[in-house]
This record gives C-alpha cells, structure tokens and sequence, in this order.
C-alpha cells in the first residue's frame, strides 16, 4: 500500500469557546495560550479551560499545543518550568516555544516546536532546530513555495509549519523592536503595541513630504485557500490559521472554509490525509471574505507581488459590494449585483482617504436607509460591506457538528445477545448481554436500526446501512477494514443470519449507551499523545556571534548558545537596548509600493534618499533599504 501523509489543520483558539468552535469546524489541532508567557498576553488561558479543550479535542484525535512562546527574564524560569509540568499533567501534546533557555530547564516528555518568533526561514535553522530536538518547526511567513520546498528537501524528516490565513507581521517575526522602542512593549513579550498599524508621514532626505498620513507599514491578511495543494506538495504538513485574538465567527468560518478545501484536496489526491477523526456537517456556506479581513494577499508565496499593503486604513474593509448612485436625506441608492440587507454594516472612503461607515437599518431592493441622518458617500464611491447581519446571525446558532462514523453489529450469544461498535478509527467496543430469546411475529430489523442510531448528543453517527445481525460463528470470520463504515467482506461471507428475535426498545437503548460508553473509554485509553524526553546537544549554530537579534534574555538561553559554540553573546534589545538599531527587518518595501525599486522596476524616484517615516506624535524612522536581501529596514532615528 502506498503511505499516506498527514496533513493537519490548525486553528486559533483566543478561549475556550474558540477552542471547542475550531474542533466542530474541522480543526486538526488547536493552537492556545497558556496562563502565562504566551505570545498574546491578551489571550491567556487557566489550566482548568485547557484542560477541558484537551479532554473535548482527544475525544476526535485533534491534538492541543499551548503557546509559551515569549522570551523569559531568568526570574521567570523557575515559574515556567512549574507550568510546563502543569500542562504536561494535563495532557496538552505539544508546547510552542521561542526562548531556547526553556531547553535547559528540567522538562517533562512533552514535545517542543519552534514559534516562528525563532525566525525560521533557512534550511540551516530548521535542520538545527529538528537536531536539537523540536518536533515541528513553524516558518516565517515571507517565505516564498520555493524556498519552503529547498526547506523541506534539506530536512525532509522535518515537520513544518506555515501560516496560511490571517493577519501579517510586516516585519520578519521575533525582529520587531518597535513596540518596545516606542512603547515600552515587547513583542518578544506579548504586549506587542500594533505599531505598524500606525498612519505615518513620509519625508525624503530633504524634508519633502512624499506620502500624508497613510497606513505604510500595514499590510493586507495572508489568504493561501487557493494555494493549498501547492503548500502540501512543497513538503508542508501543517497549515496555520492566524486569530489567537480574533472572535469565536470568525474561528467558525474560516476553520470551515479551510476544512472544506483541504476534504476536496485529499479526495482527489489520496496521498494526503486528515490528522483527525470525525466529519463535519456545517448549517452554513463558509466564506472568507466575510470573516474580518484587510483585504487578502499571497504575500511572498509566488514571490513578489505589488499591492500588497493597505495604506488606506488598518481596518477591515469587506467585500465590495456596488457604488453609490445617488444620496437622498438618508437614503443611498446602490448601483451593484451583490444585495444588501437589514442590519448590514457598510464602510466606505471618503475625498480624503478616511473610512467612515454606517449601520443599515432598511433595504428595499437596491436603496438603503439609514438610522438619522450622517456624513453621507458622494454618489460615485465604492461601498463595501465588513458586516454581513444575516452571516453573523447564521454563526450565533449551532453552525456546526463533528461526528464520528461507527458501525453496528449485534449477533445472537448462547445466553442472550452482544452489542459490539467500531468506529472510523479501528476502536471496537463488545458487551455481552443475558437476555431471554423471544421470537417476534413482525420483521425488527427496522426498529432495531432505529434503537441503534438514536446517537443523540454523543460525538457519534451511525452511517452503515450494511449494519449486521448475525448469530455468534461469525465472530470468528470477521476481518479487519480500513473503512470506517461496516467490514469488508462480502455478503456471501456472512454466518448465518440471527434469527427474528424480539428485544424491547428499551433494552436497546440500555446496551447502546453502555457500548457507546465502552467504546468513549477505550478512544481515550488508545490516543496516541506523544512524548519526547528532551536531551541536551552540542551541534554548531548556524552562527557564531549573536547580537540582539538573538532575542537572549537569560542566562539558560545564554547556555544553551554557548553548549552549541556560539563565541559571541549579546543579550536581547528589551534587556540592552541598542541607540540607532533596527527595529524592523521588513520583506515589505516601500520603494517597491511606489514603483522605485532599481532592481525589480528599474524604477527611478524624483525623491532624494534616504527617506524617512515619521509618526504623528513626532517620532522618525529612518529607511534603509538592503538589495541584496532585498529587504527594507526601519530604523529608530529620533
């Protein structure tokens, strides 16, 4: 048989209502925050919701990482360590990290994967990463499907991680200073302050305004729906969802959408397979463009790509929806295809470039009426709609069920009946039942059926119309199936049919919910939770100096370099902050946006460099821009 690859799905969860929507919604594993020292410090966790999300998640085999990705302050360690064995206890399968001095703690068997905070983008990094023990590594977001497959044919036994939705740093992840230059917050620490969300100025070496107050660092969400089937082609095998603050709709949807795609993928490609168990039916049509989005981009994916910043606004747009044809007091004529509808929030930008938005309170047919009367668009302006009432309204119901498919066989014992179920994933649970034999007058397989489906509100659904009554001989025929409804033989394999017998509904009901309950404990005794005894190495880091990009903040980090022969330590910038340092390393280049990059354009600018952004409570960046890695760095000037 030719092996299959898993591919696993992995969803944000802000909480633990998050958590339980993304399983329902087709989540492979579940990515959280732990109480502390987790990447959004907004977003933390008690161990009581994790451990719940752990016990609902393994129930399906999906698989809960807890963040503890920030860098550490050496009073910090001892009370990391402490919540690691906690989460271990609990049963969480995996912990992402950033600070290497957790390696040099005393850790339980848990496996470790690297935070793309590490700043994963070269083979080197990752094979170093994989030899010092991490179990799945977690890729810059820039990176481009080519250099994501150099990755994986240098480190093909590597598990390797990449975002595939949601908002963009516009600086490398774990090289952003900014907030703590700015602000006094880290974003090494989870308290990053949205800097690059900021509108800025941009001035040329002569103090000429170029650009006025525009968004130029803010960049548009990451969208890869369309570019699945080349991420898993590439060597990828976990595909990430970005929102560990985003809301339990938008978790919905877009964990639905991406459950959808990858389900068409592995129908047609059987090479690749799900990492879970359990189908999902959705009350709802999953669509991303009306999840919060800036609008959607491929980012580096297919390389270089104009537009894909959003210098209007930080905010979510939506989808557009038609322009304005006319205003009449407080009612907007629509000339558009897409219709609008009672409740709709509906955004626009103004002559100057700001949004501005309104609720509607009544549509008929293409006119809208709003609430009183406000700053109205002029007739010609693009309306788009970042609220849709009636999708809203569908996700605020149960918009969603996960179950797992099992069959039934019942078959006739020399004292009574036994009830036996196996599920999708190979479980099977038996109970023998004494019960005096009756023949009945009328057909039962019927009622029986009925008795036997009524799964109610256990994670389970009877799918097999080949369910079986048969007398006891055929438990010694039976064979094993891959399949996940009924067996695998033939009918003309069968024993002998069990004979007519009547058993009363409610005994039924009495011997599936003690099998279903048998079979609950056995899927929980049979998950397969991993565990890796962490073991100290000495192989080389890719470097042998280390400056404040290195983000060490302790003294076991600091260890940890040097057991790997790094000769040159410099502690991190939010514990020795450097004068003139880069705050940004950014793939991102306004040059390109503009049209002046000399090597991809050869674009020419009327503007002397350098050019700097300046903020309007009055700090200035200065921009450099680095060719050869072509790459744009934002430095704190004054």
């Amino acid at each position: 048989m030719t092996s299959t690859k898993s591919i696993e799905l992995l969803a944000p969860a802000r909480n633990l209502a998050c958590g339980i929507a993304a399983i329902d919604h087709g989540a492979d594993a579940v990515y959280i925050g732990a109480p502390k020292f987790g990447a959004r410090a907004a977003a933390g966790n008690s161990l009581e919701d994790i451990e719940q999300l752990v016990e609902y998640a393994h129930q399906f085999n999906v698989r809960i990482y807890v963040t503890v990705n920030t860098i550490l302050k050496d009073e910090e360690l001892a009370e990391t360590e402490q919540l690691i064995w906690k989460l271990y206890r609990i049963h969480v399968d995996a912990l992402i990290v950033q600070d290497m001095g957790i390696t040099r703690l005393n850790l339980p068997p848990i496996p470790l994967h690297a935070s793309t905070q590490m700043d994963n983008r070269t083979p080197e990094k990752v094979r170093f990463l994989a030899d010092a023990g991490f179990r799945q590594v977690v890729l810059a977001r820039e990176l481009s499907l080519e250099e994501i497959r150099g990755i994986h044919q240098a480190c093909p036994d590597v598990s390797l991680e990449v975002f595939v939705h949601g908002a963009l740093c516009v600086s490398f992840s774990g090289q952003c200073y900014a907030s703590q230059a700015c602000f006094g917050r880290s974003a090494n620490r989870g308290e990053c302050a949205q800097f690059c969300r900021l509108p800025f100025n941009l001035t040329d070496a002569d103090g000429k305004e170029i650009i006025h107050e525009k968004h130029l660092l803010s960049l548009k969400d990451m969208n890869q729906s369309d570019l699945l089937e080349q991420l898993l082609d590439a060597g990828v095998t976990s595909l990430k969802i970005e929102g560990r603050l985003k809301d339990v709709d938008y978790v919905k949807n877009v964990t639905a959408a991406y459950r959808q795609q990858l389900d068409a993928i592995f129908a047609r490609r059987n090479e690749y397979r799900k990492a879970s168990s359990g189908r999902c039916t959705f009350s709802f049509k999953p669509d991303l463009g009306k999840s919060f989005n800036r609008g959607f981009t491929h980012y580096f994916l297919e390389g270089r790509k104009p537009d894909i910043a959003q210098f209007n606004t930080p905010k979510a747009m939506g989808e557009e929806m038609g322009r304005v044809k006319e205003v009449k007091g407080i009612c907007i004529t629509v000339a558009g295809l897409k219709p609008f509808h009672n409740g709709d929030g509906v955004c626009y930008l103004d002559e100057e470039g700001h949004l501005q938005g309104f609720r509607v309170n009544r549509v008929e047919q293409n006119k809208l009426y709003l609430m009183s009367k406000q700053t109205m668009p002029k007739p010609g302006t693009k309306l788009f709609r970042n609220l849709e009432a009636e999708f809203v309204q569908a996700l605020s119901k149960p918009s969603a069920e996960r179950k797992i498919a099992i069959a039934w066989h019942l078959y006739e014992t020399p004292v009574g009946f036994a009830l036996s179920a196996r599920d999708e994933d190979g479980n099977e649970a038996t109970l023998s039942f004494p019960c005096e034999k009756q023949l009945a007058e009328k057909p039962q397989q019927e009622n029986i059926m009925k008795q036997l489906s009524k799964l109610g509100n256990t994670p389970y659904l009877m799918e097999n119309e080949e369910w079986r009554m048969e007398n006891g001989n055929f438990l010694e025929q039976r064979e094993q199936s891959d399949a996940c409804i009924g067996y695998a033989e033939s009918r003309q394999n069968w024993a002998k049919p069990m004979e007519n017998y009547f058993i009363p509904s409610s005994k039924l009901s009495e011997w599936r919910r003690q099998v279903i309950d048998e079979l609950t404990r056995l899927r929980r005794i049979n998950y397969r939770q991993e565990t890796v005894a962490w073991k100290q190495t000495s192989h080389p880091y890719p470097q042998q100096t280390l400056s404040y990009l290195g983000n060490v903040m302790n003294e076991k980090a600091k260890e940890f370099y040097v057991a790997h022969g790094v000769k040159d330590i410099r502690y991190a910038f939010e514990k020795e902050p450097v004068d003139q340092a880069v705050v940004m390393f950014c793939k991102h280049c306004l040059r390109f946006s503009m049209g002046w990059c000399p090597t991809r354009q050869n674009g020419k600018s009327l503007y002397r460099e350098p050019y700097y952004l300046k903020s309007l409570d009055g700090k200035t960046f200065k921009l450099q821009f680095d060719c050869k890695k072509c790459q744009m760095k934002v430095i704190l000037d004054h």
